[in-house]
């Protein structure tokens, strides 16, 4: 695997848990959100005209790719936002990160005809295994009405839609580039959040409360992606998807240092195992 992808999508990862931090610590998580959206169409919008500028005209496929990625980002979210209102980020990002690793891969060789060899499967599942650690499975099995047992199939059903988007995207990028791609991804959030953002009532104070993560996290949470995308460019997405859960590791050690959130002995342990997954992906 190329050193370039290796590096590119390990700090897709750190960018995507802090702009995550960003979202669990706002007021009215969905018009966070939206403002975030603004932010990130505003300072792209320069770079996805040039590179419009120079490319071919983009056929039906293409189009039909890109709206398929804005639809899967769209619901993506919408439920990230009900997911952050529910639970706490260190019990929340490992189990929306943990998803995809999961699935991609499957999805990669059923649908792009890649192929991963059984080091790179045992990888997979060191960092599923170091995933599952980190949630709060407890409050589950016991069958007690938790923030932990609403916040779980919320953040599954966010894991499914990056599995989603992920693959179209990977797709998508043989017709746009990857920072239209992105772009358009961010008009379709926008979209998604505005019924919800405009019935808040809370746009004006959440922008007066939280400007510079607004601003910082319109820039982190595209710019991120975009990290991945051209990652995508070079190596596998069966291989560069599940070693982007890194931030999974970023996301628990940032909620139990950084939000002051629980159970951080046994999230802190789970990183041997995600850290041994990706080597053996990476090798």
């Amino acid at each position: 695997m190329p050193a370039a992808a290796l590096t590119l999508v390990l700090l897709s990862g750190f960018v995507h848990a802090i702009w995550n931090v960003f979202a669990k610590r706002s007021g009215h998580k969905a018009v966070f959100l939206w403002w975030c959206q603004w932010a990130a169409i505003a300072v792209f919008l320069p770079f996805a005209l040039r590179e419009l500028a120079v490319l071919q005209p983009v056929s039906p496929v293409g189009w039909l790719l890109a709206a398929a990625s804005v639809a899967l980002h769209g619901v993506y979210v919408l439920l990230l936002a009900k997911t952050y209102t529910a639970g706490d980020l260190s019990q929340a990002y490992p189990i929306m990160r943990g998803t995809s690793p999961l699935l991609v891969p499957l999805l990669g060789v059923l649908l792009l005809q890649e192929r991963l060899p059984w080091t790179g499967w045992c990888g997979v599942m060191l960092i599923v295994g170091g995933i599952a650690l980190t949630g709060d499975w407890r409050a589950l099995f016991r069958g007690r009405r938790s923030a932990a047992n609403r916040t779980l199939p919320l953040a599954m059903a966010v894991g499914v839609m990056i599995a989603g988007y992920t693959v179209v995207d990977k797709i998508a990028l043989a017709h746009l580039p990857a920072i239209t791609l992105n772009w358009l991804s961010n008009v379709g959030n926008l979209l998604a959040l505005s019924t919800i953002a405009l019935r808040s009532g809370a746009m004006v104070k959440e922008w007066r409360l939280h400007w510079p993560t607004i601003v910082l996290g319109g820039l982190l949470a595209p710019g991120g992606y975009v990290l991945f995308l051209k990652a995508l460019e070079l190596a596998p997405v069966s291989h560069l998807a599940p070693m982007r859960e890194i931030g999974t590791v970023f996301g628990a050690l940032l909620g139990i240092f950084w939000l002051k959130e629980s159970r951080g002995a046994s999230r802190i342990a789970a990183s041997g195992f995600i850290t041994a997954g990706i080597v053996l992906l990476a090798w």
